[in-house]
């Protein structure tokens, strides 16, 4: 016999059992609360970048629409890592997810930019450097092209994104105003800050170009941080970040929020206490996922 953790795009991961032949047969259930609630309609994407790359995403349609029936308030969510990708499996997590902003009528796009993983070392070591250059660009192009299918409406566009994703959030804001809104959840805003003060210091070393003890700067990693960019935000942004978060501490959320105070930009910062790179709390994750939809609800509803 043998035992596998599978799911699907609409089914949560559980254990199935049987031969090695087939067929395998579920013996577990591990979210009966979500037997029979509808989910929206997901699909895997398949595009190019501005320089040829083969890339792929997923786009996720609101509950019981079609893509005809566009356009809709598209969210754009970027994973983190950058070396973590999204796979076609269930999108419902405690944390801000296509699903659960698809119940209540966003589509959302689930783009897998350069850096990722499923594409081969050369892929997710190209951005080694660079981070937010070409990988931005993908990200842009897959939002464009969802814009010329009629699905994504143009005056509808929000960002977001967690760690690795919450910096591309940061970065977006800084170089286009395209973005209604924004979510960054425990971001980096500053890579040789990063570098300095978080757990992976030669890795965050490597992504920035630089550190601050390289002698006296501009720094490369200045030219790939966020808060370099606070005077250009005109996007409404809402921060999110652990108290206790070793990975990425949340002085880079108060950096953020300092330098988009002192332009006099919209904005909102939420500290959750005793919380590290992961929420955990279950009163905090639900203040984060009620939050975060009422924040798009807030700027991109008509």
């Amino acid at each position: 016999m043998i035992a596998a953790l599978t799911g699907t795009r609409y089914e949560p991961t559980n254990v199935h059992l049987g031969p090695p032949t087939g067929p395998l047969r579920k013996v577990t259930n591990i979210r009966p609360e979500l037997d029979g609630i509808a989910f929206g309609t997901q699909r895997p994407l398949a595009y190019r970048a501005a320089d040829g790359l083969a890339l792929d995403g997923l786009l996720v349609l609101p509950v019981g629409r079609s893509a005809s029936d566009g356009p809709f308030p598209l969210v754009t969510l970027v994973h983190g890592g950058p070396y973590d990708r999204y796979a076609d499996h269930l999108q419902l997590f405690w944390f801000p997810s296509a699903q659960w902003l698809a119940t209540v009528g966003y589509a959302v796009f689930l783009p897998n930019p350069r850096g990722g993983q499923g594409h081969g070392h050369e892929f997710a070591a190209s951005v080694a450097g660079r981070v937010g250059r070409e990988e931005w660009t993908d990200v842009l192009t897959g939002i464009d092209l969802l814009i010329a299918e009629g699905i994504a409406d143009p005056d509808r566009l929000g960002i977001a994104g967690g760690s690795h994703g919450g910096f591309m959030a940061a970065w977006a804001i800084g170089q286009t105003d395209r973005f209604r809104a924004a979510l960054v959840s425990a971001g980096v805003t500053d890579w040789g800050m990063l570098a300095a003060t978080g757990e992976n210091g030669q890795f965050e070393a490597a992504l920035g170009g630089s550190t601050g003890w390289d002698g006296i700067g501009p720094h490369p990693h200045d030219a790939l941080s966020p808060v370099s960019f606070a005077g250009r935000v005109r996007t409404p942004v809402l921060i999110l970040h652990g108290a206790e978060d070793t990975n990425v501490p949340v002085g880079q959320a108060v950096y953020f929020h300092r330098a988009l105070r002192h332009f006099d930009a919209e904005h909102e910062f939420v500290i959750y206490p005793r919380e590290g790179h992961l929420i955990r709390e279950r009163n905090h994750q639900l203040d984060m996922l009620r939050r975060t939809r009422a924040w798009f609800d807030r700027w991109l509803r008509p």
